[in-house]
């Protein structure tokens, strides 16, 4: 008995170092095959992030970006990534879009929708951000300004900057989104619809986001 326990133990490591270099053969990723450095065995993606020199992310807004200052819009610029390596942006991209609200105002009815300031769509894919300063109605790249603040009475208008009164800060949020289509609206289309209009071709978001209140009186 002792001695078939011990020929059976021989048999098994015999037939283990031989397999050995099959099963990791089996398991090796074939060349060329992307690999998957991300959490889970899911593959990295690629992300769009942003940055401003108006002030750091949750930072204070100056008045220079502010309705009640010179209400000039920042400038932003775009980046991808995966992970923490720069990477090219989505084939697939073709404009950019941007919503900046205030997201402490409640809306008219007392309703649960904030305060939109300004937004922006058909920036070109190709662009690298956005320059401070933008101008109103249609820009010569394809940027179409769009509902907002200023556009209210129906007239495509351009940034409008945070304009809270003494008292708590409201946080301002740029929303950015990516998307692998151009939107057929027009500059006085609603809120509503630009956002149905995305529905379905968001490949990319990113947030950017400022407090803002008016010095004490």
């Amino acid at each position: 008995m002792k001695t078939s326990m011990k020929t059976l133990l021989q048999q098994m490591m015999t037939m283990a170092v031989v397999l050995s270099p099959a099963i990791a053969l089996a398991q090796a990723p074939a060349a060329g095959a992307p690999q998957a450095p991300g959490r889970g065995g899911m593959p990295a993606r690629v992300s769009l992030s942003v940055t401003s020199t108006g002030w750091p992310d949750g930072g204070e807004v100056p008045m220079k970006h502010a309705a009640r200052g010179e209400n000039k819009s920042p400038a932003f610029e775009f980046h991808w990534s995966t992970g923490n390596t720069p990477a090219a942006a989505p084939a697939t991209l073709q404009t950019y879009a941007v919503i900046f609200h205030d997201i402490e105002n409640a809306g008219p009815n007392r309703g649960t929708t904030d305060t939109l300031h300004w937004s922006a769509f058909n920036i070109p894919g190709t662009a690298k951000g956005l320059p401070e300063g933008l101008g109103a109605g249609d820009l010569p790249d394809g940027t179409r300004n769009g509902p907002g603040i200023g556009a209210r009475g129906g007239n495509p208008s351009a940034y409008f900057g945070p304009g809270a009164g003494p008292g708590p800060f409201h946080h301002y949020v740029f929303e950015f989104y990516a998307l692998d289509t151009k939107l057929d609206l027009p500059a006085t289309t609603t809120r509503d619809d630009l956002m149905k209009a995305m529905e379905g071709h968001v490949i990319g978001k990113a947030a950017y986001v400022g407090r803002f209140h008016a010095p004490p009186q």
